[in-house]
């Protein structure tokens, strides 16, 4: 049996139930039972865990100190640090700051293989991440598994710093470590990275008791837009100027009837997601062959259940659609989406109108032909006697 998994493109593997060692022709491959509880995990939609890179700022001095004094709220909430020991009041961060060396790491020149995106950038002197679950979570297993995540992850080999923070639903734990770590080489965060990241954070909240799962968006079926930090901060404001642009030019495209043309984005998302299908029913199949017909039928209603995927452009058509019929999430809705919406209707009425009123001349010329067509013989028979 090969590996059973859901590619996006290339070597990238959204559902990877890994490589099963054969036991001869006399007996087939079978799901381990790790396996078989990150299936059902899934299609039972176990809360997913979050880790967001915050990657604005982190390259000079004053802006760790700064984001540093946000975490410890100026020395109100205590500093978890990797030597065990929590800082508290005010100063601390400061203090970190100096024990880090990382005023010895600003002054220290870039490394042959630092490749900044921008000419002249500064390698990071700390990367900032956050580790999140949704509203409900205990806040004190949150901290305890991202205290275990990091020092499996950078004990002995990276400075690191926590903060958890409750004053949002969702318990969260921000975390600043030191790119440079102790033998000289810098630490490189890539898109697996992250992916392995989640899947060991998810491991240690279970081992506390919390439920917990990481699987990537595509497989769950979600096709949202992801924003960068900066737009998802900004939207949370009612500032946010990307959103602004994008519906209302999503509002100003949109036809009298709601409808809008899909962009060429939509044609990736649908052959995506009939590799989703596709890998889903082919582990349903796997799981029937063992025995475990229950979940395989959940794996089924799991796939028939996947919400359609939706380019930007639809998912924003949606949104303001959505105001229109007066729906609950209308009463929630940003100044600058109300704004765009009633552009939209606006654009929706002068169409309307102006059709109106091109009906209005149809009519008007259609009635003067049948006229002229009823007066056409008289004047005929009239021309005849003269």
């Amino acid at each position: 049996m090969p590996r059973i998994h859901i590619n996006r493109e290339g070597d990238t593997a959204w559902l990877d139930l890994g490589s099963y060692p054969r036991h001869g022709p006399a007996r087939r491959d079978r799901l381990s039972p790790a396996h078989i509880g990150f299936i059902a995990r899934t299609v039972r939609r176990t809360p997913e865990v979050m880790i967001k890179m915050l990657n604005q700022g982190g390259r000079d001095l004053g802006s760790v100190a700064r984001h540093f004094q946000y975490l410890d709220r100026d020395g109100e909430l205590p500093i978890e640090t990797d030597d065990g020991e929590p800082l508290r009041g005010k100063g601390a961060s400061k203090g970190l700051i100096d024990d880090w060396d990382l005023e010895l790491d600003a002054k220290r020149p870039p490394a042959a293989d630092h490749k900044p995106r921008q000419t002249g950038q500064q390698p990071k002197l700390v990367h900032k991440m956050i580790f999140s679950m949704p509203a409900g979570t205990s806040p004190e297993k949150v901290l305890a598994a991202v205290k275990n995540f990091a020092r499996e992850e950078f004990g002995a080999k990276h400075r690191y710093a926590m903060v958890l923070h409750t004053d949002e639903p969702h318990p969260h734990v921000h975390m600043v470590v030191k790119a440079m770590g102790y033998d000289g080489t810098r630490l490189n965060i890539r898109k697996a990275t992250l992916r392995e990241w989640r899947r060991q954070f998810a491991r240690h909240l279970r081992e506390h008791g919390v439920a917990a799962n990481a699987t990537e968006r595509a497989v769950r079926g979600v096709t949202k837009p992801q924003k960068p930090d900066g737009i998802y901060r900004a939207e949370r404001r009612h500032d946010s100027t990307h959103w602004r642009q994008r519906t209302e030019a999503v509002a100003r495209a949109m036809t009298p009837r709601g409808e809008i043309s899909p962009e060429p984005a939509k044609a990736q998302l649908l052959e995506t997601r009939l590799h989703v299908v596709r890998g889903w029913n082919g582990v349903a199949d796997d799981l029937a062959r063992q025995g475990q017909s229950e979940l395989a039928l959940e794996v089924r209603r799991f796939v028939t259940r996947l919400p359609p995927p939706r380019s930007e452009r639809e998912w924003i058509r949606d949104r303001l659609l959505e105001q229109t019929k007066g729906s609950e999430r209308a009463q929630f809705v940003d100044r600058w989406k109300q704004d765009a919406l009633s552009t939209w209707q606006t654009f929706r009425a002068h169409q309307q109108a102006t059709e109106q009123a091109r009906q209005r001349e149809l009519d008007r010329s259609r009635q003067l032909d049948l006229e002229r067509s009823r007066r056409r013989p008289r004047n005929h028979r009239d021309d005849r006697t003269r």
